[in-house]
């Protein structure tokens, strides 16, 4: 019975570190705008202090790590992570850098903050239109969702 019990937890785990999984956040802002272009999507910029804010880990928990998000996600948008952290191993100086540069660009001043845009080329050079913002809501996947589709599907 226990064996039993040990393979069912152990099935029921996997399947859920499964679907998580299947996400791809991007940190290097460059090569999720080339996928964004390839796959006609929109990139949702995440600014997060994923180590110290309770409101981003909240999100994830809430929204990012169920099953209709993901599926979603997977469908729409071009993930790209831009993390703040506080505890966590350094980043690149280069990583820092570009996340310092977005940080300023969109006016970041609380996490999370999460930016809807566009790459768009203009005289050789990206720029990035925006489509919507939004941050933490509260009524867990659908409510979310539904937000956003109202910024990616507008424009």
């Amino acid at each position: 019975m226990k064996t039993f019990l040990f393979s069912t937890l152990l099935f029921i785990g996997s399947s859920f570190f499964a679907q998580v999984e299947k996400l791809t956040w991007h940190t290097d802002l460059e090569k999720a705008i080339e996928i964004s272009t390839k796959e006609k999507k929109p990139l949702m910029l995440f600014f997060t202090g994923s180590d110290w804010c309770g409101w981003c880990i909240r999100l994830q928990k809430e929204v990012f790590y169920k099953p209709e998000f993901i599926e979603w996600a997977n469908k729409n948008v071009i993930l790209v992570d831009i993390d703040f952290p506080r505890n966590k191993s350094k980043q690149s100086a280069e990583l820092q850098q570009q996340n310092n540069l977005l940080q300023q660009q969109f006016g970041i001043q609380g996490y999370p903050t999460i930016h809807f845009v566009r790459p768009d080329k203009i005289d050789g050079k990206t720029n990035l239109t925006s489509l919507g913002n939004t941050g933490y809501r509260a009524g867990g996947p659908s409510v979310w969702i539904a937000e956003a589709n109202s910024y990616i599907q507008a424009k």
